[in-house]
């Protein structure tokens, strides 16, 4: 009764987040734990060599998600949703959403999986002496100037997309700090754009198309725990063409996913950290001291305060490890053998549990995408063996599994051994971690420190994104967010902990020299078209 009452009072607190594979709406109570949710699948599409999403279907998402939260929640308590006491965007960090004056999108939507803009990444790194990734707004919005593109001149706007569905809902042109650390750099101590870095962008394309101050086009920057907005009229419209949700309902900063996911595991502190692994991974690890040098192979961004975080990301994870599950799929369906698509996975993890240490010799690359880690501008996902390796399903199973975190330790072996970035405790969540077997221990194996799993890992960012909402109407408004976290929601949460096993640490060891072996032919691969 204590929901049914939250929820009919208007008291309910709703988080949406646009992941890569899904857009998931997720409704907490006074209890903060989710009471229902919604979702909606969908994926990037490869058009014209740019990785998108059709604005329309992100259009038709937020609705569609959002219609199966409320029938969700009329489903399980026999009431309709119409109001809430706080609600939060979310979705994946960085990429290019670039429109006019009049909110029209110049041009089709740039997602964080592009790998095209090279040039302008390097630039800026030499410019700022600060790690700018492709997928950054920056660089996007930089290789746009230095490509001459029509729409420079016409940009008024840039955001990331979670700005976007914020100002959508809101009419508001903001962002939270951990978002905007992946548009362009922060300034710790002010928490806001970097200014020395922006007035040295604003001198690098002065003359150009461009013809604008950067920070005249960036969205403003909103703490977390403020309101960043109200639903608007045409945001409640857009979210519920019924008219059955009202507006009026504040909004707390949109945010990134790696955010929603530091939130999500209580890992906003320093020496803690937290590894999300899906369609990509990365891990964040938040710093007690800055780093000694840059490294193109580990960007800088925050939590939600506003801290320093190390982030180690990685465009590929499971798509390619989905791919075979879904080819051995059909393998056993034409042998007559039906099976669900948990039953599948959990055939697959159990044969890579009992896959040899060093997976046989046998080596997988997942890159569906280009991978900046290892310098490569396109996917070409492969598989190489030598001829007396112990080519075994379990081998192979196992060997995909690897796949999903060896890019991520390339990364990560640079924070952890050549800066000795601290580390007392990881926390990982995201859909490879439904099945944990072996995959938990592999990636313990992999960073060198144990894993930990939450009973609320499966939550993901549609709920941490809630959990932000709720912090910004919380009762004890002198709290921190770490203090909110810790002592309200995460007080008494259910945790399972992995510790590396020798054995997968040594065979991992040997399937990682194979792997950097191998990355000259992923390469040649790149550039046979």
């Amino acid at each position: 009764m204590d929901i049914i009452n939250t929820i009919k009072s208007g008291g309910a607190v709703i988080g949406i987040e646009f992941g890569s594979t899904r857009i998931k709406s997720v409704l907490i109570g006074e209890d903060n734990a989710p009471a229902a949710s919604g979702a909606y699948e969908w994926e990037s599409r490869l058009t014209d060599g740019v990785w998108s999403y059709p604005l329309e279907q992100i259009h038709e998402g937020l609705t569609a998600s959002f219609a199966a939260l409320k029938k969700d929640v009329q489903e399980k308590y026999g009431v309709e949703l119409t109001s809430a006491k706080a609600f939060g965007v979310s979705a994946m960090m960085h990429g290019y959403l670039a429109f006019d004056s009049k909110g029209e999108l110049l041009v089709p939507f740039r997602t964080w999986r592009n790998t095209i803009t090279a040039e302008a990444a390097d630039k800026l790194t030499e410019e700022f002496g600060f790690n700018i990734p492709q997928r950054w707004s920056i660089a996007h919005l930089y290789q746009a100037i230095l490509n001459n593109e029509e729409h420079v001149k016409n940009i008024a706007f840039v955001t990331t997309l979670a700005g976007y569905v914020h100002s959508l809902l809101t009419g508001e042109k903001v962002i939270g700090i951990g978002d905007a650390s992946g548009i362009m750099p922060i300034d710790p101590e002010r928490k806001n754009y970097d200014a020395k870095m922006t007035a040295r962008f604003d001198e690098l394309t002065a003359g150009t198309a461009f013809g604008k101050s950067l920070s005249d086009v960036l969205p403003k920057i909103v703490q977390a725990g403020e309101c960043a907005g109200k639903l608007t009229e045409h945001g409640a419209k857009l979210l519920d063409p019924t008219g059955g949700f009202s507006a009026g309902v504040p909004f707390c900063p949109p945010e990134g996913d790696a955010q929603t996911g530091m939130t999500a595991t209580n890992s906003i502190v320093p020496k803690t950290g937290n590894v999300s692994a899906g369609t990509s991974i990365f891990a964040m690890i938040v710093l007690e001291k800055a780093l000694r040098a840059v490294h193109r192979e580990i960007d800088m961004v925050t939590t939600p305060e506003g801290l320093p975080v190390a982030m180690v990301h990685c465009n590929n994870c499971s798509s390619d490890l989905d791919a075979w599950v879904k080819m051995f799929e059909g393998v056993l369906t034409a042998a007559g053998c039906e099976l669900t698509k948990p039953q599948l996975y959990d055939l697959f993890y159990g044969l890579a549990d009992k896959g040899a240490p060093d997976c046989g010799g046998i080596i997988s690359y997942n890159y569906y995408a280009g991978e900046q880690i290892t310098q490569l501008e396109e996917g070409r996902p492969l598989v190489f063996r030598q001829p007396d390796s112990a080519f075994t399903a379990e081998n192979f199973a196992r060997s995909l599994v690897y796949s999903t975190v060896a890019t991520l330790k390339l990364g990560m072996d640079i924070l952890t051994k050549e800066e000795q970035a601290g580390l007392e405790r990881i926390y990982a969540h995201g859909g490879l971690f439904k099945n944990p077997v072996p995959s938990q221990g592999i990636l313990a194996a992999a960073l060198g420190c144990s894993v930990t799993l939450m009973k609320t890992a499966g939550e993901g960012g549609a709920w941490g994104i809630a959990l932000l909402a709720k912090y910004m109407i919380r009762k004890n408004r002198e709290a921190s967010l770490r203090e909110f976290l810790s002592g309200e929601v995460f007080a008494d949460t259910e945790e399972s902990t992995v510790t590396p096993k020798q054995s997968d640490k040594e065979g991992l060891a040997e399937y990682m020299k194979l792997y950097e072996q191998g990355l000259s032919a992923e390469k040649a691969l790149t550039r046979s078209k």
